[in-house]
């Protein structure tokens, strides 16, 4: 046995590679194929991207025709330059540079030498092309924007570079690739499959047919058409009602996650980033630092929530006991905390319970509520981590999963940062009570705004925020199908919904409905502080509300945050009510706020900014309680100075 085992693992290899062989020389002519590249013209079928219609049908996105000029280098010779640049307008500089990269990148593959020619320059170039051997034209297409809105929501189409084609290798060089919205996330969807063809070269590298007669060739197959779950018209006018301001709107249907509107503030017509001046365009939107029309806000943008926040707090207390409908606290038109320290209240005063402290956002109610759910516990961590695990049952603090290739998880702090931050110390409900109201270490995103919005509107659930609706009529993602339900019991939602209920009727939004539409909401005011000049200045407070309408089997859920915009009932407010009727009713009767907020303008605001450095004109706001962590952070070291560092840190606090 042991005798034969040896030959015989010789004979089968042996047999094996010459099967391997046999089969790559005479079966299969793959390898032939690339052997003889040099005699051989590969020439791609770049197929129309699929189009992109709204949620009601109307075409959004489409296709032009554009050509752009391929450029063999090897293939260059003895041709007129002076006449080529001129029929081109380019300079020679430029004309030496292109080959160059071409011939960097292959001297015997195609590279685009000059793309997204239009129909007449097209026309004048072909009429000389045989003038200039090594160049032909590349016909392809570029996006046929249909609308001058959702820039953000559509992205754009660039061509790939180095990196992209080593790591996918579908792509080669001059190739375009979906970036930003629903052009990078369903690239490969809505690209289709471009086709190639063999063409056999003589030796005088003249065409003279197709390789193996057409034995390797393949067709481009269409991109697929998607249908989203923008509704175009509600998108255009929330873009419109933000003219002047910046921020972001995000309205979602509760029933089914599906993004509505998805506005930022400012933003730009996606027509400028099509054709030959693409480049020059983007370069101008990417370095206005300021403005900054390509950060999309509505999933970017972490904001303290505000007031809306006191929502989330009153629920959490309410599943852990600590309160109930009838429970009150006494407001003094503010609340005392940390050796002195008090907290500002605008509500009307006295013995306040959960309804009235809703609809008037009391701080007192809001602030002692929290109080009891972190010290309900004796282990005060242990408090702040349930109160934290309760808020991420609403997509909070974290990635939402959404079908967008952008976006940030904003914040929702645990015990981990305070053991941290207060190490040595003794802390409890108190020390962090500012998160209560929406402010101390809490962030949000626009987008996490209108989901926590839809969760309160379905009493207690929420799918998934996403934007693609169909694709050629098969069915989305099963993790948008799936429903997510929050550690609040159902019963608890009632309560808070009839307290938003009231914001409208006689409370912070009292006068700003809408007639026949209930609808349940939150003002919210976020104090806002930026450095200037290394220092830090309060600047004009953000404003935001937050709402879902109708009250019973909403329809429409939504968060709208305006920079520098006072206080909410002012400009966020009235916007969301505009949203609301013109998505609900198709038309508009408070043209009270429509005529308010299309023809007005916090630019003087704005003008406020132009000093302030890039890092600093971010619009962040940390609650003292984060300057009071740098002072402990620098302070600790000198023991000797314990006392001064207890004092001197209940005060910034």
């Amino acid at each position: 046995m042991r005798k034969t085992l040896l030959p015989a693992l010789v004979i089968i290899t042996a047999s094996l590679l010459l099967i391997r062989l046999f089969y790559l020389q005479v079966i299969d002519d793959s390898l032939r194929l690339k052997s003889e590249n040099n005699a051989i013209k590969i020439k791609y079928i770049y197929p129309e991207r699929g189009y992109i219609y709204d949620r009601n049908g109307k075409l959004l996105v489409a296709n032009q025709p554009s050509y752009d000029i391929m450029v063999i280098p090897r293939d260059v010779k003895e041709i007129d330059t002076v006449q080529f640049c001129n029929l081109l307008g380019i300079t020679k500089i430029d004309f030496i540079k292109k080959i160059e990269k071409a011939r960097i990148y292959s001297p015997l593959l195609p590279s685009v030498f000059l793309p997204q020619l239009n129909k007449e320059e097209y026309a004048a170039f072909q009429e000389k092309m045989r003038r200039f051997n090594g160049f032909y034209i590349q016909k392809r297409s570029l996006r046929d924007y249909q609308v001058d809105y959702a820039a953000n929501v559509f992205g754009f189409i660039t061509q790939v570079n180095e990196k992209i084609i080593e790591k996918n290798k579908y792509y080669v060089g001059g190739d375009l690739i979906g970036k930003q919205g629903v052009e990078e996330s369903y690239e490969e969807i809505l690209r289709g499959q471009k086709g190639v063809q063999y063409v056999q070269k003589d030796k005088f590298n003249r065409e003279i047919g197709s390789y193996k007669e057409g034995k390797f060739d393949t067709i481009a197959k269409q991109g697929e058409d998607v249908t989203l779950t923008i509704d175009a018209e509600l998108q255009k006018y929330g873009e419109e009602l933000m003219i002047n301001k910046r921020g972001g709107i995000v309205a979602i249907e509760p029933k089914t996650g599906e993004i509505l509107a998805l506005v930022t503030a400012p933003s730009y017509d996606p027509t400028i980033l099509v054709g030959r001046k693409r480049s020059v365009n983007y370069t101008k939107l990417y370095r206005d630092s300021i403005a900054k029309p390509l950060y999309d806000r509505g999933l970017l943008a972490e904001y303290p929530p505000g007031s809306p926040f006191k929502i989330l707090t009153g629920l959490i207390a309410l599943q852990e006991g600590v309160i109930d409908q009838t429970t009150t606290f006494n407001c003094r038109h503010g609340f005392s905390y940390a050796r002195g320290r008090f907290m500002k209240c605008h509500c009307h005063g006295g013995a306040v319970e959960l309804h009235r402290a809703i609809f008037e956002s009391c701080n007192t109610f809001f602030s002692s509520s929290y109080i009891r759910t972190v010290n309900k516990y004796k282990d005060r961590g242990y408090g702040v981590d349930v109160w934290a695990k309760h808020l991420k049952s609403f997509g909070l603090g974290d990635f939402m999963g959404y079908d967008l290739p952008t976006g940030r998880k904003g914040n929702i702090p645990t015990s981990k940062l305070y053991d941290k931050t207060y190490k040595g110390w003794k802390w409890d409900g108190k020390t962090i009570v500012s998160n209560a109201i929406g402010q101390g270490e809490v962030l949000m995103t626009p987008i996490q705004l209108a989901n926590f919005m839809a969760t309160i509107a379905n009493r207690g659930y929420y799918y998934t925020p996403h934007i693609i609706k169909k694709i050629e009529g098969k069915m989305i993602d099963q993790k948008y199908r799936t429903k997510h339900v929050t550690t609040i019991d159902r019963k608890y939602f009632d309560p808070i919904v009839e307290g938003m209920f009231d914001v409208y009727n006689r409370g912070t939004a009292s006068g700003l409905g809408a007639v026949g539409i209930e609808i349940c909401g939150k003002t919210g005011t976020a104090e806002n502080f930026a450095k200037v000049n290394g220092k830090r200045v309060k600047l004009q407070d953000h404003s935001i509300f937050v709402a879902f309408a109708p009250k019973d089997n909403p329809k429409i859920a939504i968060a709208v945050f305006v920079e520098n915009g006072y206080w909410g009932a002012r400009w966020a407010g009235p916007i969301t009510t505009l949203m609301i009727e013109k998505y609900l009713n198709k038309k508009i009767s408070r043209t009270d706020f429509e005529v308010r907020m299309l023809n007005g303008s916090l630019k003087s605001q704005y003008d406020k900014l132009l000093p302030v450095k890039q890092q600093d004109s971010i619009f962040r706001i940390r609650d003292s309680i984060t300057f009071a962590k740098q002072k402990l952070d620098s302070i600790t070291k000198q023991k000797a100075a314990k006392k001064t560092i207890l004092k001197d840190s209940t005060k910034a606090l």
